[in-house]
């Protein structure tokens, strides 16, 4: 394999996964169609001085060496090589079979295991690698990704770009082709992996699921009302929507309840791991200026990017909304060895919030701050260093 030019974004997987070879572990990256595996295993075997093997799954040759062969086929394929990539892991059947004898039988070989969705891949991988792994999610591309590369103030004065088209890394990487290149990634890579793996009998209905959910961020779902708009009974939309979850295109917030009686107890959102994909679905590119969703897109945005930031950092709070029968709410709770810490996000700077009393009341102890254009960048990660003003380029 030729080597490659490092692309400029660095991402923040690659420090993280370079911090866990040689421990006797496969490394798995999973995440959706076009966020930049196959660049991120590019960039280790750019940068690595070892003996690479690198198998890339979309050729049927190396399908077929890597289908349930013999430990001793394994062993004669991989020879004298100590790093093992494997791209596309998700076009092999059983490939988690595969991974445990290279585990079991060459411990002293490091893998390194990426996958377009989840739905096939973990499947397969989760029963037969079981303690045998460390498993990371990839995303487009973050907001801290971005101004590590490009600098704090150029990046400030993308943030309306960023919320209206997204930081997949096609997009980010060709101004001026935005559109065409995210409405390509809705209508060919986006749930490519559902229809490749699940028996989907109305292919329409989730392109219909989908727009309806894009147009309801920040709002609760009601799984009876989508049901009726889309003529499918609840449960369909409940695995529909699973579906497109661990195809890592939406996620979904539960509503927070302990011990207040009117609190909403089983109520979800949904939120995209990306803003232009949602533009996208609802084919809304409009700038701000004339939009009546901007605290949609701001929300989404900033939960998004927060989720990233979570993964990436091996942060394990819990991530809630907070909602009561008397429409007293909170957009976003995050729970940490019994910390309750509550956001409110405002587009405006000159808009203000408080905490409901309600809540306060309830849970004395938590903490209170509303996010807008002015104080964001803490939330999502990103410390304000002058090295920062100028980005890594």
């Amino acid at each position: 394999m030729q080597k490659k030019n490092r692309m400029n974004i660095i991402r923040e997987l690659e420090q993280i996964i370079k911090n866990k070879l040689y421990q006797k572990k496969a490394i798995v990256v999973v995440g959706p169609r076009q966020v930049g595996k196959t660049t991120l295993l590019n960039q280790i075997y750019e940068e690595s001085d070892q003996k690479i093997l690198f198998l890339n799954c979309d050729e049927p040759d190396v399908r077929k060496k890597l289908d349930l062969p013999t430990s001793t086929q394994l062993k004669a394929l991989i020879g004298t090589a100590e790093l093992i990539l494997v791209d596309e892991a998700q076009r092999v059947k059983d490939i988690g079979i595969t991974l445990k004898l290279i585990i079991d039988n060459l411990p002293e070989k490091q893998l390194i295991v990426t996958g377009s969705s989840a739905l096939e891949l973990s499947n397969s991988i989760n029963e037969s690698l079981t303690g045998r792994k460390f498993e990371y999610k990839m995303f487009p591309f973050s907001y801290h990704e971005l101004v590590n590369a490009n600098g704090l103030l150029e990046e400030s004065r993308l943030l309306e770009h960023r919320l209206i088209y997204g930081m997949y890394p096609d997009v980010v990487n060709n101004q001026g082709n935005e559109r065409e290149i995210l409405t390509n990634i809705v209508s060919s890579y986006l749930y490519k992996d559902i229809f490749e793996f699940q028996d989907i009998r109305k292919p329409e209905v989730i392109d219909k699921l989908l727009q309806a959910l894009a147009l309801q961020v920040g709002n609760e779902v009601s799984f009876n009302e989508l049901s009726k708009l889309l003529g499918i009974d609840k449960d369909t939309v409940q695995r529909y929507i699973s579906l497109l979850e661990k195809s890592y295109i939406l996620f979904h917030l539960r509503s927070f309840s302990r011990n207040v009686r009117n609190e909403l107890k089983k109520s979800t959102k949904i939120y995209f791991y990306d803003n232009g994909v949602r533009n996208a679905l609802i084919s809304n590119f409009n700038s701000l200026a004339i939009r009546d969703d901007r605290g949609a897109l701001w929300e989404n945005f900033l939960i998004s990017e927060r989720y990233k930031r979570n993964s990436y950092s091996l942060n394990y709070g819990k991530p809630y909304f907070w909602r009561t029968t008397q429409q007293q709410e909170i957009d976003y709770i995050e729970e940490r060895d019994g910390q309750l810490n509550c956001y409110e996000f405002k587009w405006s700077a000159t808009k203000k919030a408080s905490l409901s009393s309600t809540f306060s009341t309830n849970y004395p102890n938590s903490t209170f701050k509303v996010i807008n254009q002015i104080n964001y960048m803490d939330f999502i990660g990103i410390e304000i260093e002058a090295s920062k003003l100028v980005g890594s380029r």
